[in-house]
C-alpha cells in the first residue's frame, strides 16, 4: 500500500514520550509493528508516526493500516495475534455508555465495540480520520482499537447505550382526607 519510512527519534525516553501508549499496528497485508503512540491525534498529513521498539520513528501511510490496538503487553512471541483480541462481539448488551457499533473491516471478520457518544467521536473522525472503539473484553490485552476510515468496509449502529435515568420521587398528593371531616 505504501512505504514505511524510518528515522531516528531524537528523544525516545524524554518528556514527550511519557504519554505514549503501547500499541500494535496491523497493516492491510497483516504485518505487525509494535511500538508507542499518543492516545489520540495520531494522524499527521495522512500518516501515522510510530515510535518503534528500537527508538526510531516509523511513518505508515494511513491507507496501509488495518488497525491500531492499544495494548497492555506486546506479546512478541505471538506472531499471529499478539493483540489477543479473542472476543470480538459482546455477549450481552454493554453496560458502559456509548454507541454500540459493529464494524467490518476489508478482509477481516466483524468487530463490535463501544464508541464515544460525545464530541470526541467527531474529533477522532475529523482529526484522525478514523474511529476509536473500546472492545468487548476490556480485561483482555487490547484496551482500545483505532480503525482508519479507509479500512472500514461496513459500519452498523446496534444501539445507543445510556445509563437508565433514576425515577423521580413521587410527589405526595394533597391530603384530601384532612378536609373531609373538618
Amino acid at each position: 500500500m505504501g512505504h514505511v519510512f524510518l528515522r531516528p527519534c531524537n528523544n525516545p525516553h524524554g518528556v514527550d514520550s511519557m504519554s505514549r501508549k503501547k500499541v500494535i499496528l496491523r497493516t492491510v497485508n497483516d504485518t505487525l509493528h509494535p511500538g508507542y503512540l499518543e492516545p489520540s491525534g495520531i494522524v499527521q498529513r495522512e500518516t501515522v508516526d510510530l515510535l518503534d521498539l528500537d527508538g526510531r520513528i516509523a511513518s505508515f501511510p494511513l491507507a496501509g493500516i488495518r488497525s491500531i490496538c492499544y495494548v497492555r503487553d506486546f506479546n512478541l512471541t505471538d506472531t499471529v495475534g499478539p493483540e489477543r483480541l479473542v472476543r470480538r462481539t459482546f455477549l450481552a448488551r454493554p453496560r458502559t455508555e456509548g454507541l454500540w457499533l459493529r464494524v467490518t473491516l476489508h478482509g477481516a471478520e466483524p468487530l463490535e465495540g463501544l464508541a464515544a457518544s460525545d464530541t470526541s467521536l467527531l474529533d477522532a473522525l475529523i482529526e484522525d480520520r478514523g474511529l476509536y472503539l473500546t472492545p468487548p473484553d476490556t480485561r483482555a490485552n487490547t484496551q482500545r482499537v483505532f480503525l482508519p476510515r479507509t479500512a472500514i468496509a461496513e459500519l452498523k449502529l446496534l444501539a445507543v447505550v445510556t445509563t437508565p435515568s433514576k425515577p423521580k420521587p413521587a410527589q405526595p398528593a394533597d391530603d384530601l382526607q384532612d378536609d373531609l371531616f373538618a
